[in-house]
C-alpha cells in the first residue's frame, strides 16, 4: 500500500505542509519588517544560514503544531470543541449532564480562620 494512501499519513503530511507555508510566510514578514533589528542581526553574522535555519525549524515545528491542534479539536461529531462547550454551557448536550457536579454549602465552621503555621529552619 503506498503511504500518501493512508487517510492518517496524508493528514500529517497536509498539516506538516500548511506549517511549513505558514512558517516560511512568518519567516519572510519578520525580515520585511525587521522588528527590534532581527535581520540586521541574522545578517550580520558570518554564517546567516545557520540562524535563518534554526529560526525556520522553530517556526516549522511551532506552526505545524498549531495546524495539527486545530484538527484535533473537531470531534468526531464534525463540531468545533467550541460548539460543545457552548452547547454545555447552554444546558444541552450530554456533556452537560455528565459533568454537573453539585458543590456542598460551606459551614461557618469552615470560614473560621486557622493560627498561622510557623516553620523554624
Amino acid at each position: 500500500m503506498r503511504l500518501l494512501g493512508q487517510p492518517l499519513f496524508r493528514l500529517l503530511a497536509i498539516n506538516l505542509a500548511l506549517g511549513t507555508a505558514t512558517a516560511v510566510l512568518m519567516l519572510g514578514g519578520l525580515l520585511a519588517l525587521n522588528p527590534h533589528g532581527l535581520r540586521d542581526l541574522i545578517f550580520s553574522d558570518r554564517s546567516p544560514g545557520v540562524a535563518l535555519g534554526l529560526l525556520l525549524f522553530g517556526l516549522v515545528i511551532t506552526f505545524g503544531s498549531v495546524v495539527m491542534g486545530g484538527v484535533m479539536a473537531i470531534g468526531s461529531d464534525g463540531r468545533t470543541t467550541s460548539a460543545r462547550t457552548d452547547d454545555a454551557r447552554n444546558g444541552g448536550g450530554r456533556e452537560a449532564r455528565a459533568f454537573s457536579v453539585r458543590r456542598p454549602q460551606r459551614s461557618t465552621d469552615d470560614l473560621r480562620q486557622r493560627a498561622p503555621v510557623v516553620h523554624h529552619a
